[in-house]
């Protein structure tokens, strides 16, 4: 189990960017939360397995392809507080 930092940028918010990663991170069983940011980019916590969050990240890209600009994503120890995953 890990923990991702997620930070989307490009046209993310206003287009059911995070709808669409509540309900694929629940499919897939991830813990976590995801907000948009006051400066237009949306941030995703998601704590699983690696194989699951990449399969988070590919599908968001895949269902936002022409809207996604830019991806930074960072891994650290899952900290195991999350429960279920949120729309902050």
């Amino acid at each position: 189990m890990i923990r991702a930092h997620i930070l989307y940028s490009g046209t993310v918010q206003g287009v059911g960017f995070r709808f669409a990663t509540q309900r694929q991170a629940q499919s897939l069983d991830l813990k976590g939360w995801v907000k948009n940011l006051p400066d237009g980019r949306v941030e995703i916590c998601a704590e699983g397995g690696r194989e699951d969050i990449e399969r988070l990240c590919e599908g968001l890209e895949k269902n936002f392809e022409g809207y996604v600009r830019n991806k930074d994503i960072s891994f650290s120890e899952t900290q195991g507080h999350e429960q279920g995953f949120r729309i902050v």
